[in-house]
């Protein structure tokens, strides 16, 4: 069953849902199941799911089915379907808290599961993936470092995520780039997974941004003159700010499904979105969440970009407007290209394969 009946045949449920459960499933579908979430399980959870209560210990529960499956494969020194098990554990423990501040402390429980199971997985991967600490303003940024096959130094591609996704999340992405022989560093930065707490989300990334690029810079197998910035979501604001901030320290950037002015968008974002965002910026009140997504904004920092830009829109996103890709497109100061998907939703995960290729090789090229 592929991903537009999957949504269509929710709607016959939808009337008994909670509204922030139908509004889950109807925005996130695709990226679920794109991005490591299978069919049937997508389908086993939300099937029966109408309190959005509920949400966060339903996918708990199957989170733990998959992590018991890669428990018993350490056990049992099959450590490449551990790796497996327990990466995709990840994810459902990851989408367990994505979104869900309702109650913060089963959420921060989905979230210490989530990353538990990847730090488990990762001497495990193909290829395998390092966990690297980045001491920042009193608290710590956290990313996973993952190398190719061959000798180094490798070509990196620094990973960032948006308001509700983390690094948990990243692994299918993360393959499309290593199999072109790029490395990936996945990073939680301010307001994002283990971050979270300690850091609220900003608008200035030129402090974050570096900070990474310096961890980055400090790894022997990483050639620090071939580096480029990926963002997805809010992630797609992130990474112009980051290329707009460091000059020559990026060779290329990827906006995918980034705003140009997030506090433009603010009144068109679910509830869900808006309240995930007040929690993970440190607002106190729904205006004051709104003021703070007017800080993130890149008027008058999209001309200082100077790496060329590849831009990923989809034209139904129905979180961001397609024509603040347009803005970014006409103000960015160096080389531009804008991929408009006519059928992409938001982050384009129901037509991944009409843009992760293209922009991994889009990306490799200008690494070379």
């Amino acid at each position: 069953m592929d991903e537009t009946a999957l949504v269509c045949k929710h709607e016959s449920w939808w009337s008994e849902m909670d509204d922030r459960v139908a509004s889950a499933v109807a925005h996130w579908a695709p990226r679920f199941t794109t991005n490591g979430v299978t069919v049937s399980d997508f389908e086993r959870v939300t099937s029966g799911l109408e309190r959005w209560a509920d949400w966060c210990s339903s996918w708990s529960s199957v989170a733990s089915e998959h992590e018991a499956l890669g428990r018993e494969a350490l056990a049992g020194e099959h450590f490449l379907s551990a790796g497996q098990h327990l990466s995709r554990a990840a994810v459902y423990h990851h989408f367990a808290k994505f979104v869900f501040v309702e109650d913060l402390d089963q959420m921060r429980e989905a979230h210490r599961r989530a990353v538990a199971c990847l730090n488990d997985a990762l001497p495990h991967l193909s290829p395998a993936g390092r966990r690297i600490e980045i001491p920042f303003e009193g608290a710590r940024l956290v990313g996973v470092l993952r190398t190719p096959a061959g000798p180094g130094p490798h070509p990196a591609v620094l990973m960032l995520s948006g308001l509700d996704s983390t690094k948990e999340e990243l692994r299918s992405t993360e393959e499309t780039f290593l199999q072109r022989g790029l490395a990936t560093f996945s990073v939680d930065g301010p307001g994002q997974g283990e971050a979270e707490y300690d850091l609220p989300i900003r608008g200035d990334w030129s402090a974050p941004g570096h900070a990474m690029l310096d961890a980055l810079a400090a790894e022997p197998d990483i050639d620090e003159s071939r580096v480029a910035v990926w963002g997805v979501s809010l992630g797609g604001y992130y990474a112009p700010r980051v290329a707009a901030a460091v000059g020559d320290r990026v060779r290329a950037c990827v906006a995918l499904a980034g705003p140009y002015d997030f506090g433009e968008c603010w009144d068109g974002l679910p509830d869900l979105t808006r309240q995930t965002f007040q929690v993970r910026s440190g607002a106190g009140s729904d205006a004051e969440a709104r003021r703070i997504a007017g800080t993130l904004d890149l008027d008058g920092h999209a001309k200082e970009i100077r790496a060329p830009l590849l831009i990923v829109f989809g034209r139904k996103d129905r979180l961001i407007p397609w024509r603040q890709a347009e803005r970014l497109s006409a103000t960015a100061g160096g080389e531009v290209e804008l991929l408009m998907l006519e059928q992409g939703n938001h982050g384009c995960a129901n037509v991944a394969p009409w843009h992760r290729p293209r922009t991994a090789d889009w990306v490799a090229e200008r690494l070379r």
